[in-house]
This record gives structure tokens, C-alpha cells and sequence, in this order.
């Protein structure tokens, strides 16, 4: 029993915008607030600038009304995450797979918000976007909608998105997409320490909620069946329908996934390789845990290691 996939585009689809690169913020207008202005849980205390968290803009709409809110720094694992809910509850309803369920209007199929959230607000857009808030999850949505903080080693997260940008996304400024790995690793915006710093304000703002709730990739490819059980319980699925699971399971398995994205079996640009030629290109690329040693120099990988020294300790990392 194999799971349907549409290529086409649903009624009322829209066109995906590529991610917006513009001039940024100096660091000092990227502050976030912080509860007394210090991370009490983080190895390194720091201060932050007061702030508050609000969406003024017309995307505020898109990243309202979900039944839950999956807030990650880029290449977390989100992609996979997704791919398995929607075929679990496209197959369940007799669906085409699509990464836009929401398109089919029914009710019974949770809809999960993805966004980055404070990492987009600190890499895209201009000034105008930063005071609207653009890429803000708005304030009232947190205290409304189940938060799933999906995490990744940053170190890992870092590799990946600089592979992201340097030879998948055709719209990153050319100044960006020559840096070396040692000069990325080191970015203002999006080095490891900008990703640590990142980690380290979501744990501050969301723990103690009791709507919040924390999710490891490592875990997650460590035990995928029982923590995407446990996902779906979250989303309200307590009692999943076995078969289907198991075939959602197999379905968003790494390597069929990128067999389905190389071939360009999907209804989104979220799964199109930037070179099919090239694998690192793919949005499904390899997911390895501890995969930055293969590309990180050991002085690059003792500098990423001081970086994570100071990431909250409740991660885990």
C-alpha cells in the first residue's frame, strides 16, 4: 500500500518564495529580550537588549491559526519531520502526499507552522522588515498553539546551512557564497555562535510554558518510531493507525526521499535540488549526526566547540 504523491499543484497553491537576502541590521538592533536580562541556565552569561516580540506585517497571517508551531534554526530536520506528518495524515484521509495538507481544508488534519523565527528576523529582510516583525512568530500564537522547539547540534546545523547556501541557494548574495567554511563558521549572522546565541533566547522565552515542548533530531534518528509516535500524540493522535505509520515511517526515510527529490516527484520547491548532479545540493542531504568533523578543520572544530560551550544546558549538547 504505497502512498500517493501529487506533482501537481493543489487549488490555491501559491508560488514559494526563495529565501530574501537584503542588508541587515547592525548586531546592537538584533537584540531579544531576556527574563533580568541574563540566560540563567547557559554556561556564559550575557546580557541582551530589552525587545518585544511582535508581527505587524501581512505574513503574521501565515504563521497563525496552526495547531502546533515548529520553531528550528535551519536544518534541523524540520523537512524530515514534516514529510513524515503529512504522509501519515494524507494516507490516513486517502490523500495525495503534498508538504501543504492545509490546502485539502480539513479540519481533522492538524496544521503545523513552521518557521524560524528569530534566526530569519536576524538574517533576512531590511529595516522596514525587522520593525514589522516579518518573520516573527506573533506573541499571541505562542501562548495559543503547542511550541515544539526542534533542535540540532549547532555544529551540524551550521555545516549544513553553509552547504545550503554556497551551493543550493541561488538567491545568497555572492559575497556569502564565496566565503570559505572557516570564514562562515565565523559569520556574524550566520556562524555557529549566531546560532548558539539564537538556541539560547528560544530556551529563555519558551521553557517553563507549559504548551512547550523540546524535540532532538538526535533523537529523533536515534528512536524515529518512538518519538514520531509520541509527535502525534502531541498533535492530538494518540491511538495512530499502525500500518499507515509504518509506511509514513518508510516513506520519510532518508534515502527515499531523496530518490523522490531527485527525481522531482514533489509538490513543493521545499524538495528540489539545487544541482542534481550535485548531493550536497539536495534539501535532503545526508543527516548525519556528527557529520561537521568531515568538514570542519580541527582549529575550526575547536572554535565551534568553545561556541558550544555556551549553549544553554538544557539542550543537552
Amino acid at each position: 500500500m504505497a502512498i500517493d504523491i501529487t506533482s501537481q499543484p493543489l487549488p490555491g497553491a501559491d508560488p514559494e518564495n526563495p529565501a530574501a537576502y537584503k542588508q541587515t541590521l547592525p548586531g546592537a538592533l538584533s537584540g531579544f529580550a531576556a527574563k533580568n536580562n541574563v540566560l540563567s541556565g547557559s554556561r556564559n552569561r550575557h546580557r541582551t537588549a530589552r525587545w518585544t516580540r511582535r508581527n505587524f506585517s501581512s505574513r503574521a497571517s501565515e504563521l497563525s491559526g496552526g495547531t502546533a508551531i515548529v520553531v528550528s534554526i535551519p536544518k534541523s530536520g524540520r523537512t524530515w519531520l514534516r514529510a513524515f506528518v503529512c504522509a501519515y495524515f494524507c494516507k490516513r484521509f486517502g490523500l495525495a502526499f503534498t508538504l501543504r495538507p492545509e490546502r485539502y481544508c480539513r479540519n481533522d488534519i492538524p496544521r503545523l507552522v513552521f518557521s524560524h523565527d528569530l534566526f530569519e528576523h536576524r538574517t533576512k529582510g531590511d529595516l522596514w522588515d525587522w520593525l514589522r516583525g516579518k518573520y516573527l512568530v506573533p506573541r499571541r500564537e505562542l501562548g495559543r498553539a503547542k511550541i515544539i522547539l526542534l533542535t540540532r547540534d549547532p555544529r551540524d546545523c551550521f555545516v549544513s546551512l553553509y552547504l545550503q547556501i554556497t551551493r543550493r541557494d541561488p538567491n545568497a548574495p555572492l559575497e556569502l557564497r564565496q566565503k570559505s567554511v572557516s570564514e562562515m563558521l565565523r559569520d556574524k549572522r550566520f556562524g555557529v555562535r549566531a546560532i548558539v546565541q539564537t538556541m539560547n533566547d528560544w530556551m529563555n522565552e519558551f521553557s517553563g510554558r507549559d504548551n512547550f515542548t523540546l524535540i532532538q533530531y538526535e533523537a529523533l534518528r536515534a528512536s524515529p518510531a518512538e518519538h514520531f509516535r509520541d509527535l502525534l500524540a502531541l498533535l492530538g493522535e494518540p491511538m495512530v493507525d499502525t500500518p499507515i505509520f509504518d509506511e509514513a515511517l518508510e516513506f520519510s526515510r532518508f534515502e527515499n526521499m531523496q530518490k523522490l527529490e531527485a527525481a522531482g516527484a514533489f509538490d513543493s520547491k521545499i524538495l528540489h535540488p539545487g544541482n542534481v548532479r550535485d548531493p550536497e545540493s539536495f534539501k535532503v542531504r545526508r543527516g548525519k549526526v556528527g557529520g561537521y568533523r568531515e568538514y570542519l578543520s580541527a582549529e575550526d572544530q575547536a572554535y565551534a566547540a568553545s561556541a558550544l560551550a555556551e549553549l544553554d544546558v538544557r539542550f543537552g549538547y
